[in-house]
Order: structure tokens, then sequence, then C-alpha cells
């Protein structure tokens, strides 16, 4: 199980850290105007996204066979319900950062960087509440 726990937490770590700095492209991308430093960043950011999808779903999949070790306790837990549900709106935070980087790469993204630099702190504030759920477990 500690083995399960560390996979875990290592591609939760890795996945944080792709969802914590493509929104900081998008700033960026948001802000430049030189042609060159825009396609530079539109590269980057379509590396960053596919390297850390797969985070994303091996943090899930760790996850749940954590999980899976005490079904009966984590499905009656409403701290873990409620981690869940923050789970949940990473997964589509994630897939929102892909649609955008997306609109990058097309052209068609109009959102400014102050948006962007808001956007960015979404995450922060998702892995404080799942954190605090996990280990202070207040429900």
């Amino acid at each position: 199980m500690l083995w399960v726990k560390t996979f875990h937490l290592f591609f939760m770590v890795a996945w944080f850290a792709g969802i914590f700095y493509l929104p900081r492209i998008f700033v960026n991308l948001a802000q430049t105007e030189n042609d060159g430093a825009f396609n530079q960043l539109n590269i980057m950011a379509c590396k960053l996204y596919r390297f850390t999808t797969p985070f994303m779903i091996l943090t899930v999949i760790f996850g749940l066979w954590l999980a899976s070790y005490n079904w009966e306790y984590y499905l009656s837990a409403g701290w873990f319900h409620a981690k869940m549900s923050i789970i949940v709106l990473l997964i589509i935070y994630h897939f929102i950062c892909g649609v955008y980087q997306k609109q990058f790469a097309d052209g068609r993204c109009n959102k400014s960087h102050t948006y962007f630099r808001v956007f960015n702190e979404i995450p922060v504030l998702f892995l404080l509440a799942a954190v605090i759920l996990a280990v202070i477990k207040p429900f």
C-alpha cells in the first residue's frame, strides 16, 4: 500500500507542476506581441499539456487503487466525497487548459493576461482544499 501511496503522491505533484505552469504560459501568450515568442510559448504550452495529461490519469488511477484498500470507509467518509468533488473540478480545469491551449495554437484565444493571472490561481486553492481534506478529514 505504501508504494501505491508513493506513486499517487508523485504523479499528483507532477500533475500539479504542469497545471501551475501551463496557465502561467497562457499569461505570457496573452501578453506577447512578438510572433517568435508567441510561437515558442505555443510550442511549450502544447508540449506541457501533452506531458502532464498522463500524470493526471496516473494520479487518478493510483488514487482509486489506494482507496480500493478500504472502500467501505471511503464511501461513508464525507471528507472523501468532498475531496473527490475537488478532483473532478481539477480534471475539468485540466481539460479547460487544453481548450485554451488549442485556442492559442489556432490564434483564437481572446482572453486577457489578467484573466489568466486569476485563472492561474484556481488550482492553488483546489490543492489547499484537497490537502486539508486528506490530512485533517474534517467531516
